[in-house]
């Protein structure tokens, strides 16, 4: 892949455009299971109507994975979260509840997923985690599709007929959507850009009739996954979180 056909960077992958493609490229050593995991995870999602990029190749190059899938043109939504006032935030929140509201048996159980990560992190102290583990098998199964990583830049808006495309799959799971939902909140919140993620969690609620208390009863659970992944300068304020059980 030339250079100049990189259209993306993130940490130890990027994404080329090649014509009428977007490939994502894996840097070498990345996990072989991971790639075709994310791969598989698209590919199941497609059988949905959601509008998504199509799969339309993985490869490996010199040791180099690749994923080839549709380009979709035009631009994320990713600007939205200057303004908690933004009209899109209605559409991006309306676009998660429609992706809840489908069904994808094949894909991985996010509760099993989690249960790994609380399990694996090291930075939780045995009875905090044995606490958490025991809140989480408390929770309702649900079987709803959930996408893991669900954040603005995530939606592109098809500069032709400008309907919502959702890319990056790599984190897809069935599960509680509520959980789905309080992971898109703690990222706002990560960020800072706290008075967007309230606003998203209040239309999520109101649309979807759900107590803001029960998908906060997730935000304990959702930190600690999320800090298993060892990111340093996320360490300090995803253990504040952690630490929270109770909501008024």
């Amino acid at each position: 892949m030339r250079l100049e056909n990189v259209i993306a960077q993130r940490s130890r992958k990027k994404v080329c455009r090649e014509g009428d493609l977007a490939v994502k490229i894996f840097e070498r050593g990345y996990s072989k299971s991971d790639i075709l995991n994310e791969a598989l995870n698209q590919a199941r999602v497609e059988e949905t109507d959601l509008d998504i990029p199509k799969i339309r190749g993985v490869s490996a190059v010199e040791g180099e994975w690749a994923i080839a899938m549709d380009f979709i043109e035009g631009p994320t939504l990713a600007s939205l979260v200057e303004d908690e006032n933004d009209p899109r935030l209605e559409e991006f929140t309306d676009l998660h509840i429609r992706l809840h509201s489908r069904k994808v048996p094949l894909l991985n159980v996010l509760k099993h997923k989690i249960t790994r990560q609380l399990t694996e992190c090291r930075a939780l102290d045995p009875k905090l985690r044995y606490e958490l583990l025991h809140r989480l098998e408390s929770l309702p199964r649900h079987h709803k599709l959930c996408h893991g990583d669900f954040i603005p830049s995530n939606v592109i808006v098809n500069g032709k007929d400008k309907r919502l495309y959702i890319i990056d799959w790599a984190h897809a799971t069935q599960g509680n959507a509520s959980a789905d939902a309080a992971r898109t909140y703690l990222w706002f919140r990560l960020r800072g850009h706290d008075a967007v993620g309230e606003r998203y969690l209040d239309l999520y609620c109101h649309k979807t009739k759900t107590a803001k208390s029960y998908v906060q009863g997730w935000m304990s659970i959702v930190a600690a996954a999320q800090l298993s992944k060892e990111v340093p300068e996320e360490r300090d304020f995803l253990l504040r979180w952690v630490d929270v059980f109770d909501y008024e």
